[in-house]
């Protein structure tokens, strides 16, 4: 981890001196913007038996119009986004004594994972209509839901999903989980905890300042399973179908020696 951290900052170092470089030769029209160069402790995390989660270093540079020694003052926001995937949100209900299901929504592409990492809370730094449009909190998360359903109704059950994924560790937000050092460097730390899907992972870095996105940049994770759990995952989505046949035969077969193993008895 610390290796990959110092190899991590190596890079970081060069690459600001190159932007930094391209910055001075552009003319002064054209410098009117901030330049982020964002990195990652680890671009690859391996899922393996026992995993008990990691904990990701998201780092970079902000380099101002004219050059790093002359960044402004910028507020950052750290995005992290797991993959998509459909999902129904089911809610329970007392009905003559039982606990039944009385209702669902369900939702085309919520991530599987979301964190974000602010220097100050979002709401200190852009309105909600920006927070809104560049997802900035679990409370804008577009959830893409569908068929038709009452908005309030749909409003309660986008909740709900958050609030079950929050108590997961699925859903965070820190609004004090960036540091930003002599208004250059930040840092961000986000833990992905053991129930993590595997998948690729996208973190998004903006620099604000005044209340406006002024820079934004993406840096890509993949969460892979390894070891035997991810041979299985591996062969189950490259055969298919022979992998259905397989696990037909084997709970068959478990089935039949349960059999002749209970019939001796």
């Amino acid at each position: 981890m610390r290796g990959a951290v110092r190899l991590g900052l190596v890079v970081l170092a060069v690459l600001i001196a190159l932007a930094a470089l391209l910055l001075g030769a552009l003319p002064a029209a054209a410098q009117r913007e901030p330049v982020l160069v964002p990195a990652v402790s680890q671009s690859r995390i391996e899922v393996r038996q026992g995993f008990t989660g990691a904990r990701l270093l998201l780092y970079g540079a902000v380099i101002g119009p004219g050059g790093a020694a002359r960044a402004g003052d910028y507020d950052i926001v750290v995005v992290l986004k797991g993959p998509t995937e459909p999902v129904r949100i089911r809610e329970k209900a007392r009905i003559a004594g039982i606990w039944m299901n009385a209702g669902s929504s369900d939702f085309r592409s919520a991530p599987a994972f979301f964190a974000v990492a602010s220097s100050r809370p979002v709401r200190e730094i852009v309105d909600e209509r920006t927070a809104a449009i560049y997802e900035l909190g679990t409370d804008f998360i577009q959830l893409s839901p569908s068929g038709l359903i009452d908005p309030e109704e749909q409003a309660r059950f986008a909740h709900g999903l958050v609030e079950l994924r929050r108590r997961q560790g699925l859903y965070q937000e820190n609004p004090r989980g960036v540091t930003i050092r002599e208004k250059v460097l930040y840092q961000a730390r986000i833990d992905l905890p053991s129930n993590v899907t595997t998948g690729r992972y996208t973190a998004e870095t903006f620099a604000i300042a005044r209340g406006r996105v002024l820079a934004s940049a993406t840096a890509r994770i993949e969460v892979v399973k390894t070891g035997f759990e991810g041979q299985v995952v591996a062969a189950a989505q490259r055969w298919s179908f022979f992998y259905g046949l397989g696990a037909i035969a084997l709970s068959l077969g478990m089935g039949w020696l349960a059999g002749r193993l209970f019939a001796r008895v």
